[in-house]
């Protein structure tokens, strides 16, 4: 639950996140080049795989990457030596410009989840108690750990079924 918590202070947490998926998804390029830039072919696929990672790792919705005309203008404004190409730098700027909606949406689903769910999870805890066996375990669940569960579990089903979409 702490976890959960975390992700939803919000922006700053989100900034970071995406820091670390571009440099990592930089370090990648520059591993593989040798080079400290991004021609513009690497940088659309970098741009493919930071908004991959995004999609796995942050709450919330999809995120379709931008078309490459889109990736091609973005480019020659953040290309400020003018070389043709991103220096890390440029390239985390470049990023953070493209990867802005990402911090202004907000998971309806997830705050519904988490404002609702353990609502639901106390008032399911009385009618699950008569049911034979299951009743005992949730008797002695204490009502903050049984609505935890019941949250988390809720959570899980919803990140599954973003995964089929």
């Amino acid at each position: 639950m702490g976890q959960v918590l975390e992700k939803l202070q919000g922006k700053e947490w989100r900034r970071k996140q995406v820091r670390k998926i571009t440099d990592r998804v930089f370090d990648h390029f520059k591993n593989d080049s040798g080079r400290a830039t991004l021609t513009f072919e690497e940088l659309y696929i970098a741009v493919l795989l930071v908004f991959n990672d995004i999609n796995k790792r942050l709450p919330g919705p999809h995120f379709d990457p931008p078309p490459k005309e889109q990736v091609r203008a973005m480019m020659q404004v953040h290309d400020i030596n003018l070389d043709g190409e991103l220096d890390r730098e440029e390239f985390a700027k470049f990023m953070k410009e493209l990867t802005a909606d990402t911090f202004s949406t907000v998971s309806q689903g997830l705050i519904i989840t988490l404002a609702v769910a353990p609502t639901v999870a106390l008032l399911t805890k009385r009618a699950t108690e008569g049911v034979p066996v299951v009743g005992k375990v949730v008797q002695k669940l204490p009502n903050a750990v049984y609505a935890s569960l019941v949250t988390l579990a809720i959570m899980m089903f919803q990140r599954s079924g973003q995964a089929i979409e």
